[in-house]
């Protein structure tokens, strides 16, 4: 049977909020019996950004990850509160905003931390995959329409199809360790769990300084060789998807002149800082 997923593409996030806006002009004030009650308007939005910044200057980057629920096929929100927590066949995780007044243990159950607490009606609540919408007739939750990046894509397959596609894609769950199945799939996940090292490479060629590119570089591990790239057209490089292990490894730059070395242990996201290369001159006559 087919089921409802859900597939981010973080490295497509620009943290423009237009979901986060979205859930809440469709749920701020508006009452759905059997789906969801109205969100107060200073509530905890069910759709939160969160923010991780790699590197350092001049070599930073910004990941956005969007939380929200993961419609769970093993949900721990609906063992905590079977009587008030529906799996549907479709895949979506319902909340009973009738029967879950009052129920601030599920808020605590979910490890996503993807349900918020209405304190004004006290009730647990979370993002509902826009199943009203669905039901209605809908192709795909709003928050699939108002992205301007396309981070979200919600997809009809079947068990099967939706884990061969996440193997071919390298589509990844959050926290895989607990067990929970969840419908919610990440893109270019690697961004958000890894670290880089990179640097600059410039020549000097009479007095004047310039950017060097088509350099080539090598990343090494106990001097062997594990990668190799050329710096780009303003002399940078970058070597991406390292754990943050403590390790440390060695840039190494090759010219003409034999190679230079730069050291970066990978506590973090490294910048080497800039490489100096000095042009071989011509022997004068």
């Amino acid at each position: 049977m087919s089921k409802w997923n859900l597939i981010v593409d973080v490295g497509s996030c620009e943290n423009c909020q237009n979901c986060v806006i979205a859930v809440r002009d469709e749920f701020t004030g508006a009452d759905f019996p059997g789906y969801a009650a109205a969100l107060p308007a200073k509530s905890e939005a069910p759709i939160r950004i969160l923010r991780r910044a790699r590197g350092s200057a001049p070599m930073v980057d910004v990941t956005y990850l969007p939380v929200l629920c993961n419609h769970c096929d093993d949900p721990p929100c609906r063992k905590a509160a079977p009587d008030a927590v529906t799996k549907r066949d479709d895949g979506l995780v319902i909340i009973d905003p009738v029967k879950a007044r009052g129920r601030r243990d599920i808020v605590d159950a979910c490890p996503y931390g993807a349900v918020v607490w209405n304190e004004e009606q006290q009730l647990p609540q979370t993002w509902i995959f826009d199943a009203h919408l669905l039901d209605s007739g809908w192709k795909q939750p709003r928050l699939c329409q108002v992205c301007p990046t396309d981070v979200f894509e919600a997809v009809t397959l079947d068990d099967a199809a939706m884990t061969a596609r996440a193997a071919k894609e390298d589509l990844r769950v959050l926290r895989p360790e607990l067990g929970t199945k969840p419908r919610l799939w990440y893109r270019n996940f690697d961004r958000w769990q890894t670290e880089f090292v990179g640097g600059s490479v410039a020549v000097e060629n009479n007095g004047v300084i310039d950017c060097a590119p088509g350099v080539e570089v090598a990343l090494l591990r106990n001097a062997e060789p594990i990668a190799t790239t050329r710096t780009d057209e303003f002399g940078d490089f970058r070597f991406d998807g390292l754990r943050a292990d403590g390790e440390t490894l060695e840039v190494e730059v090759r010219h003409a002149a034999g190679a230079t070395r730069r050291a970066a242990q990978m506590s973090d996201s490294r910048f080497v800082g800039e490489i100096l290369l000095h042009a071989i001159r011509e022997p004068q006559p």
